[in-house]
């Protein structure tokens, strides 16, 4: 907790809070002049506002890190599909403020709808618009925080690659949703911490469980050779196991966050917002 609030007060010194230790260093520079009286005030005044704000953000980052940890050791991973987006008209560092609708379910949870306000940051915007994004939630109370690292593998932001020695291959599942969630839910489950490359070799039990489920998923992506050879009229049927369509409302609804994070031009907003009317 100290070393978080030294951060903070750091913090707020580099963002102005320095106007009231110099307003203090000046005054007692100049002897206590009465004519600059008025600096000791002020300088009293704005130190004091320097360790509030410093003290309220320290202890604000303390409940965020004892939620995540409280989430990371009994909560449930699960999946949120993002059912809406709206701005808000709020800019946070110069990064657009978004309400997100999301639906979320998971093992043991009972499904609920919820909405959200984050900020939409250049890494962010391309999780939110692919409408998936990874929970931790509280079973108890369905508090729930978003997990932008695991959110960025399972929306192929960061490559997820399994090498397996006994195969002599790499199986790369990257973007795929449903066996990357039960490989989260093997590591968490196990206390497998997930920074960048993981090494599970020294886990045997664990190192089974992930291979089976990576095997599993590449045999579903490489049909059987009489799956390949069957007639192009089947093909039709498969659409229907497909994800729905964005409506032309959500459609929209996007194209304005693109074009108010700057992610688009004004001739290419209106191009697209014309081809989407064009749909109907």
């Amino acid at each position: 907790m100290v070393w978080r609030y030294v951060k903070a007060q750091l913090m707020v010194l580099l963002c102005g809070g320095l106007v009231g230790p110099i307003f203090l260093a000046v005054f007692f520079g100049l002897g206590q002049d009465p004519l600059v009286k008025w600096m000791f005030w002020v300088g009293l005044l704005v130190t004091a506002l320097d360790v509030l704000i410093a003290l309220g953000l320290a202890s604000y980052g303390q409940r965020v890190q004892a939620k995540t940890q409280m989430l990371e050791s009994s909560g449930v991973l699960a999946l949120a599909q993002v059912t809406g987006i709206a701005e808000t008209g709020t800019r946070i560092n110069e990064q657009p403020l978004v309400k997100v609708s999301l639906h979320i379910e998971g093992p043991g949870l009972t499904p609920f709808d919820t909405q959200d306000s984050v900020i939409a940051s250049v890494t962010r915007l391309p999780l939110i618009t692919g409408r998936k994004l990874v929970v931790l939630v509280d079973p108890a109370t369905n508090a729930y925080q978003i997990d932008w690292n695991r959110s960025a593998l399972v929306g192929g932001m960061v490559p997820a690659q399994f090498s397996l020695a006994e195969d002599n291959r790499t199986y790369d599942l990257s973007g795929q949703a449903g066996p990357l969630m039960e490989i989260m839910g093997i590591l968490k489950a196990n206390n497998v911490p997930m920074n960048g490359t993981i090494d599970i070799r020294s886990n045997p039990a664990v190192r089974n469980q992930v291979m089976n489920v990576v095997r599993r998923a590449a045999a579903q992506q490489a049909p059987p050779a009489a799956q390949m050879a069957a007639p192009a009229a089947a093909a039709p049927a498969q659409s229907f196991m497909s994800a729905p369509n964005p409506s032309t409302s959500q459609r929209l609804q996007e194209l304005e966050t693109l074009r108010a994070t700057g992610a688009i031009s004004e001739s290419e907003y209106s191009a697209k917002r014309q081809q989407i009317i064009a749909d109907l």
